[in-house]
């Protein structure tokens, strides 16, 4: 009975993670929801000296890159996002549901990458309204999923220093 208590565990691997990536998708939504609804589009509101609320729709991929395409790149990254995605649910399956760092990364990048899906899908175009500047220098504008896209990707970067490598490893 224990064993297979024990094989049932594993069998889901890190997927029990995924209520982060759900969490992901709501925060990200209702932001987006909220920015849609009480911001004028293109009109900062100045929130702090270096960060306003600018709604504003990207048609193309971070930093607005082919966004004056003809619109096949909706589909090009809303399919691009279907397989990652995928991906992503596969590699948390087959991590040990005791590991933390990796899933946590995993299941940010999943739930931004479904965000923006949504958008791309519904909409044609990914809600954007976080804007961040310093005098004249600005960033483009971003919202939370891809914040969270961002910050997992660097966690899973770190990742790969945090734990010996076996490729080096002799017998």
């Amino acid at each position: 009975m224990l064993q297979m208590t024990l094989s049932s565990k594993r069998s889901w691997g890190a997927l029990p993670w995924l209520w982060l990536s759900a969490l992901v998708i709501v925060l990200d939504l209702g932001t987006k929801y909220l920015a849609s609804s009480n911001l004028d589009y293109g009109m900062p509101v100045p929130v702090l000296p270096f960060f306003n609320l600018t709604l504003l729709h990207n048609t193309g991929a971070a930093f607005s890159f082919l966004a004056d395409q003809g619109g096949w790149q909706r589909w090009f990254f809303a399919v691009l996002a279907v397989g990652v995605s995928i991906m992503l649910i596969a590699w948390l399956y087959r991590l040990p549901r005791s590991d933390r760092w990796l899933p946590i990364a995993l299941a940010l990048v999943l739930g931004g990458a479904l965000g923006n899906l949504y958008d791309r899908l519904v909409l044609g175009y990914v809600v954007d309204f976080i804007h961040v500047y310093y005098g004249n220098y600005h960033f483009p504008a971003f919202n939370i999923a891809d914040c969270a896209i961002s910050v997992g990707a660097v966690m899973i970067a770190l990742d790969m220093f945090r734990k010996p490598s076996d490729a080096g490893a002799s017998d």
